[in-house]
């Protein structure tokens, strides 16, 4: 049975479609104008392998987005007329000019066969073309062809059809566009799908990116709708034009173009292309490239880049934090003085202001860091770093793209694990992409980050920057090898081909470098005061409720009452001030019993026969078990639980300070707890995007898992130093 195929027939100007064109259909032309247009349609018939293709030769054109009516008609026929198979004609001579076109029929989610044509000049030049290689790293099949002479165009024939008879589903491709870009996308790509906006004809990211391009058509077709999405997205597309500006001194569309081609270079730098092309004389980001992405220097250079960022981080962060701190400890004070001694006194001394206070002390130090790694960004080095770890990550049974989850889940320190579980949607292979979330909460997430910082600069303070650099090589070693035995036994598969976009190099703008910094760091504080408010007020209740028992009560009462009728009658100054510590004692162990008898110290407490292996108290519980809902808190619980029955009430001082005078931290209880926050459950909401993403029984194996495999090493650790 002969079955009927529609094939377009695509590529750029002068790369030999037409010939090829003529070659396939011969003389069954047919010639026309598109509707509405005067641009010329043709289309013939091609016979083979019991089917009939109809192959429509679309105009020339180097883009899809409709800048010319050629540039129109081609896209308008792909998206509006559901061609089986794009026949997509490149001048193999100039490969990667013609990918430009390839990788945008790939975001549109097009189907294709590619006719790699002129290889008898790629010859010529004395270079080689490696086409399985080309085919793995972009999905489809390539046959090469000479249109002139009509080599290959069987071949053309017979794969067009034979894929056409696969029927796979095609999902658009997904390019990074670094980080100015990647969360507009995301936000732009979240409304489009609530809205059904124009998705019934267009893929919503692809939408957004045209918004972002100012795609002429695609707007007009927003207006027209009469659609509130397309104010709401032209809102955004003006914040995005003017950040671009501000930060980059581009606009969105030079960004988008940047990253399609780093993305072509990527693949080329992969020995696509070998021969005369590799004698030719490098350009400077080329020069570049061979030192940063060398195999022995590259990874010195990444390691080296990482620890310079823990390096000058504590000495410049250090003095703003002790303003901050000094701000908090007024606070404090000044609220103990004007609110009278009551349950609202505590609640917003110790559970606001301390639980808030603990975690703002340290902005400046992250605001430092923020801005070390948009540096890093801003230069284009971060996608080089992916590129190179793509032969580390496939040892590990991972995919080069599962770098990019990893670091936006703070593989360097300061990022979010929600956001590097969504990321990791851009990998193709169900298996990696599924190893890769249930990893890339081990990161060193921002979250995570006030833990470490408080901890190693009290108790390491001669080598916080190494014991920083050290938890995050930590978080990648042990994430790697967790990838590897899940790789090795419950997600077995093969890896799948890498491409990274590599962006060009830039010198990052004092007022874009800022402007960023400034919003991570706005980010992190708005956090500060919404969801850790909210968490350190329920954890001060449940650690101030039900209180004491009148009979505890009583007897604290009994003992204060004998001491203050001691004091009334002291003679000597020297007695009347050891009859005051006296009194601070009792106020003390009265303020340590009503914690530990509160709803937050009775469960600290169940847990402590099987926490102090570890070397964490009930205090250190109540902050771990606050953390299960965000990481952030962990630091204002601590703040909460040592404001509430410290060793000395009456000294304000910083939380790093306290711990260090409470005879049960020392350092090893310090590095047990900083490798248990590295490495247990995700915090509430990152369980629930990997339960949207992967599934719910994967989310839940990840607190299971996760939190097993953070206690056992905690141990470990603990006892061994």
């Amino acid at each position: 049975m002969t079955t009927t195929i529609t094939a377009a027939l695509a590529g750029n100007p002068n790369c030999g479609k037409t010939t090829m064109f003529n070659a396939l259909t011969g003389a069954r032309q047919h010639v026309g104008n598109y509707p509405g247009v005067t641009v010329e349609k043709r289309s013939g018939t091609v016979k083979g392998d019991n089917a009939t293709m109809n192959v429509v030769d679309l105009p020339g054109t180097y883009s899809l987005t409709a800048y010319t009516p050629e540039e129109l008609v081609a896209r308008d026929f792909i998206v509006d007329e559901h061609p089986q198979v794009v026949i997509n004609v490149l001048d193999a001579t100039s490969l990667e000019r013609n990918l430009y076109l390839t990788i945008q029929f790939m975001e549109l989610g097009a189907p294709m066969v590619l006719a790699l044509n002129m290889m008898d000049a790629v010859k010529k030049q004395g270079k080689t073309i490696d086409i399985d290689k080309l085919s793995t790293l972009l999905g489809f099949p390539i046959v090469e062809t000479v249109a002139r002479t009509g080599l290959g165009k069987k071949a053309l024939v017979q794969k067009a059809i034979a894929f056409t008879r696969e029927k796979k589903t095609w999902e658009p491709l997904h390019i990074s566009y670094g980080p100015v870009l990647d969360p507009i996308l995301s936000e732009m790509e979240e409304i489009i799908r609530e809205s059904s906006f124009l998705d019934q004809r267009f893929p919503s990211r692809w939408i957004a990116l045209k918004y972002l391009e100012e795609d002429e058509q695609v707007l007009a077709l927003g207006e027209g709708s009469g659609s509130k999405t397309h104010r709401e997205l032209k809102r955004i597309t003006d914040k995005a034009t003017e950040k671009c500006f501000a930060t980059l001194e581009v606009g969105p569309e030079a960004v988008i173009a940047d990253h399609r081609y780093g993305h072509i270079a990527s693949m080329m730098k992969q020995g696509v292309v070998k021969g005369a092309a590799s004698r030719q004389r490098l350009n400077v980001s080329d020069k570049i490239d061979r030192v940063v992405t060398h195999r022995i220097l590259g990874p010195m250079i990444m390691l080296a880049s990482l620890y310079g960022i823990f390096y000058v981080t504590f000495p410049i962060g250090e003095i703003p934090m002790g303003w901050v701190e000094a701000f908090f400890e007024w606070l404090t004070n000044a609220a103990t003085a004007i609110i009278p001694e009551s349950l609202f006194q505590s609640m917003v001394v110790d559970g606001i202001i301390g639980g808030v206070g603990g975690v703002m002390g340290f902005v400046p130090l992250i605001m430092v860091m923020f801005m070390a790694i948009t540096i890093l960004e801003d230069v284009g080095y971060m996608a080089r770093m992916a590129y190179m770890m793509d032969r580390v990550l496939r040892v590990f049974g991972l995919h080069g793209a599962s770098l990019m989850p990893f670091i936006i889940s703070g593989g360097i320190p300061g990022g979010c694990a929600v956001p590097g579980v969504m990321a990791a949607r851009t990998l193709r292979s169900p298996k990696e992409k599924l190893a890769t979330i249930l990893t890339a909460p081990f990161m060193n997430c921002g979250a995570k980050v006030p833990v470490f910082l408080l901890l190693s600069a009290a108790f390491f303070p001669e080598n916080a920057a190494r014991v920083m650099f050290g938890i995050t090589i930590i978080s990648w070693v042990v994430a790697l090898l967790v990838a590897k035995l899940l790789r090795t036994t419950v997600i077995k598969g093969e890896s799948t081909p890498f491409v990274m976009e590599l962006p060009p190099y830039r010198i990052p703008t004092v007022k874009g470098v800022l402007i960023h910094t400034w919003e991570r760091a706005w980010q992190y504080m708005k956090k500060a005061g919404t969801v850790i408010l909210g968490i350190s007020i329920l954890i001060w209740a449940a650690m101030t409720f039900p209180g004491l028992p009148d009979e505890s009560a009583d007897t604290f009462q009994v003992q204060r009452t004998a001491v203050e009728a001691t004091l009334a009658a002291a003679s000597t100054d020297q007695q009347r001030s050891a009859l005051e510590l006296e009194l601070t004692t009792i106020d003390n162990l009265e303020a340590q019993a009503a914690l530990k008898y509160s709803v937050a110290g009775r469960i600290g407490s169940a847990l402590e026969p099987v926490s102090k292996l570890a070397g964490f108290d009930w205090r250190t519980n109540i902050a771990l078990l606050g953390g299960f809902a965000a990481k952030e808190v962990i630091v204002s619980s601590l703040g909460t639980a040592y404001s509430m029955g410290d060793v000395d009430p009456e000294e304000s001082e910083g939380l790093g300070a306290r711990l260090t005078k409470d005879p049960h931290w020392n350092q090893a209880t310090a590095m047990s707890l900083m490798i248990f926050v590295l490495l247990y459950a995700p915090c509430f909401v990152t369980v629930a995007v990997i339960g949207r993403e992967a599934s719910w029984s994967w989310a839940g194996f990840s607190v299971v898992f996760n939190t097993g495999l953070a206690f056992t090493l905690s141990v470990i650790v603990y006892h061994i130093m």
